[in-house]
């Protein structure tokens, strides 16, 4: 480093014992010596802003940067932002749904009544004629809003294409629109175990299944599906499943989870609906055991090491578990 010179008044009365004042006092009429000039002892670093943070960090921003240094662009571009972000978070309170401008949900921008969700339909969902007719009839029901979504029902069924399936299980039946689902894309030799306790809606269903020629590869089982999954397990069948759909009474999900996981066998799929209970596993209320039953198995789920999961924001949510 190259030594610093400065300019300096030689004390003429340097070197005299006897004119030496004592340590810490001045004499404001010192007259000035001749002038010389003499290497300045170096600087001392300056003072650590992490070992002193209080005085010592205010000089030395100070000593490193000059007052109104940064650019007025810079300057102007930071209180730009933070006014853009106050902004932000005013808007946040007053507008919960919002988080600068996004929307949480994607249900708030397309919603089942939005132009957007029918283009979607009209751009993506092919059903089989029969399928389509099960569906409008079912909207019809008083029941009809528990039936599975139509991009859902498509995507179910080009797992069960993808994967080979063979055998399948349904937990919930409802009308029967998505056993028919499964059906029309399974082989001929397929067989869909479908489970429910009352046999009144899927009567609705039934001609429609032996219509579109599939009623030989469904097996309904009017029955508790906790018993017909436990007498599956019984005949030997476990790890002979190749996919499973649960869509029934919330509170036993992990009971179904559990026993469906026995019976799939490795590489299969359990596709579970319901799982954001429209937004209320957000903050499950102490009464409602639908929503904290929804919020453990999600949990669960996420735990899990015996499954890849994917959780869709389809319909009402649905989770995909892929068995390892």
């Amino acid at each position: 480093m190259p030594r610093r010179w400065r300019k300096v008044r030689k004390d003429p009365h340097a070197g005299s014992v006897g004119s030496r004042r004592p340590a810490g006092r001045r004499s404001s009429r010192r007259r000035p010596g001749p002038t010389t000039w003499r290497a300045a002892p170096p600087r001392p670093a300056p003072p650590c802003a992490c070992d002193r943070p209080g005085r010592a960090a205010r000089r030395l921003s100070r000593s490193a940067m000059p007052l109104f240094s940064v650019p007025k662009e810079v300057a102007v571009g930071t209180a730009m932002l933070g006014v853009a972000f106050a902004t932000g978070l005013l808007a946040g309170k007053k507008y919960p749904s919002l988080v600068f401008g996004i929307p949480r949900s994607p249900r708030s921008v397309i919603g089942k009544s939005s132009p957007l969700w029918q283009y979607i339909l009209d751009h993506s969902v092919r059903e089989h004629p029969i399928l389509k007719k099960l569906r409008l009839i079912t909207a019809e029901h008083p029941w009809g809003r528990m039936m599975v979504s139509c991009d859902q029902a498509q995507l179910m069924a080009n797992l069960v294409k993808l994967i080979k399936a063979k055998k399948v299980i349904e937990i919930g039946v409802l009308t029967g629109y998505n056993t028919l689902n499964m059906a029309l894309v399974l082989p001929d030799n397929g067989r869909v175990v479908a489970c429910d306790i009352n046999e009144d809606y899927a009567k609705i269903g039934k001609p429609l299944w032996k219509e579109a020629g599939v009623d030989h590869k469904i097996d309904l089982r009017i029955k508790p599906a906790i018993q017909t999954l436990d007498e599956l397990l019984a005949g030997g069948e476990a790890e002979t499943f190749d996919f499973a759909f649960i869509d029934a009474d919330k509170e036993s999900y992990n009971e179904y989870y559990e026993k469906c996981l026995r019976l799939i066998k490795k590489g299969g799929i359990i596709a579970i609906d319901n799982v954001l209970w429209s937004g209320k596993v957000l903050k499950p209320r102490k009464d409602d055991l639908t929503a904290q039953s929804m919020h453990r198995l999600n949990e669960k789920l996420f735990r899990d090491a015996r499954v890849n999961i994917s959780m869709l924001p389809m319909g009402d949510g649905l989770t995909l578990a892929f068995k390892l």
